[in-house]
């Protein structure tokens, strides 16, 4: 094998190592879990009937989401089956459901599609985004964000 192959090969392997949750080893993933490289992508994540409830959250894979709507985007980079990410969920669907018509919140699982975890940076989950209506970055938190922090950023951010 020619080295620039053992070269791309170890990338690929690393690949989910660098995006990964800090509270789960990869010996915690589902051995059945596809690899994020061979996920095929599509317009929408594809919910399997015993997927986390997410309420009114976004739950998708797409990078063309539309900011000019709500005052604040708060994006959730994460995965369904991260420990902290799934602490974030009851969180996330609250947020959701009570400032429907301010904030909007998107859910990007970057262990089923790595390619939002390249757009925003992320180098470990959950992380969360704030964006604001023209789609520039307002706020970013890495880990488990409590509630009542995230509540205290959107009134800063005129959402009350």
């Amino acid at each position: 094998m020619k080295r620039s192959s053992i070269t791309l090969a170890a990338l690929i392997l690393a690949l989910p190592l660098v995006v990964g949750c800090g509270n789960e080893s990869r010996a915690d993933r589902s051995p059945s879990a596809p690899s994020p490289a061979v996920v095929e992508r599509t317009a929408q994540v594809k919910q399997a009937p015993s997927a986390p409830d997410y309420g009114k959250v976004l739950v998708t894979n797409r990078l063309d989401v539309d900011f000019s709507k709500h005052l604040v985007t708060f994006i959730e980079l994460g995965a369904d089956r991260c420990i902290p990410c799934k602490q974030m969920q009851p969180i996330m669907k609250e947020i959701a459901e009570t400032y429907a018509d301010r904030v909007q919140v998107v859910f990007y699982d970057v262990w089923k599609d790595p390619e939002p975890a390249r757009k925003y940076g992320i180098q470990l989950i959950p992380t969360q985004v704030f964006v604001d209506q023209k789609g520039k970055e307002i706020s970013r938190h890495v880990g488990l964000f409590p509630k009542e922090e995230i509540l205290e950023l959107l009134k800063k951010h005129g959402v009350h």
